[in-house]
This record gives structure tokens, sequence and C-alpha cells, in this order.
């Protein structure tokens, strides 16, 4: 038997966000030209893969921050997603619409440079500090090495936050 490393999630709460609210550049479904990252559970912690390509370079062989910044910020507020929507009693997937989130601070701290062609993983801690508001802490690892940590507090997007 062998050792399967799973690098993909099979049904991220983005899978389930209304279509108005699918649009972002990090993890729209909607947005052709975006990174289209997707955010599960991993047991208690949130995981969200990337996989960089040569596209994504800040000099050859190496990610550009901005891509690294734009992984934790959607995987924080994807996170605080699924953590209030299972708060709520559901699950990806179970047919109801999940709560929708935006960035109210982000935090990223580069703490080695990270290589391209690489699958990154970003791992979450959600922490609940208010009805409204949730803390994710972010570690993104290329294989076995840590190379930016990242704190996201994410608000819940108010009804109004929309074009209409």
């Amino acid at each position: 038997m062998t050792n399967q490393v799973i690098t993909k999630v099979v049904h991220a709460i983005q899978d389930d966000y209304a279509d108005d609210f699918a649009w972002c550049y990090g993890c729209g479904r909607l947005n052709e030209e975006g990174y289209h990252f997707r955010t599960g559970w991993d047991g208690e912690k949130t995981v969200t893969y990337f996989n960089p390509s040569s596209k994504h370079a800040a000099i050859p062989g190496f990610v550009y921050g901005g891509a690294i910044a734009s992984f934790v910020d959607c995987h924080g507020t994807g996170s605080a997603a699924l953590a209030l929507h299972r708060k709520n009693g559901f699950e990806p997937g179970s047919g109801e619409e999940p709560p929708r989130f935006v960035t109210g601070s982000l935090n990223v701290n580069f703490l080695k440079p990270t290589p391209q062609e690489t699958t990154l993983k970003a791992v979450g801690q959600v922490e609940e500090i208010h009805p409204k508001k949730w803390k994710v802490s972010v570690e993104v690892f290329a294989g076995d090495t840590l190379c930016a940590t990242g704190e996201v507090i994410a608000v819940v997007m108010p009804k109004t936050f929309t074009n209409k």
C-alpha cells in the first residue's frame, strides 16, 4: 500500500458561494482569470492547496509574495466561512448557502523563499473572536518546509455588500 499525498479539496466552501459572491480573484469559481483557491476541512483544521507556475514568479524559481498573500487571505476568509457554516449546523455540499466573509486585516510573514512548480499547502486554525469576526492563523508549506505564516481577521460580509 502506498501513501498518497492529498493535494486537492473535494468539496470546498467556495463551491457553495452564491454566484453574486463567487468572483473573487483569489477564490472565486466564476473568475476565469483568478487562482480558484478552494478551502475545506482536514480534521479540525482547514486546508487549501495552490500550484504556482512561472507566471507567479518574483524571480525565476520563486513565488511572488503577493500571490502568497492572496493565498493566505482567501484561505483565511474561506476558513472562517467553513467554521461559521459548521457552527450553524452545516458542511460544504449540504445545500445550505454558507456565510461569506471579507478581510478585516491581513498579516503575512515570509519565512523562507517559496519555490515555484511545487504544490503549496495552507493550513488554518480558526478561532471565533466575536459573532461577526473570526481569527484564522495560517501556515503555508512547500512540502515540509514552512515558508510563510499569516493571520486573517475575517468579518462576516454585510448583506448590503453587493453591486445591486
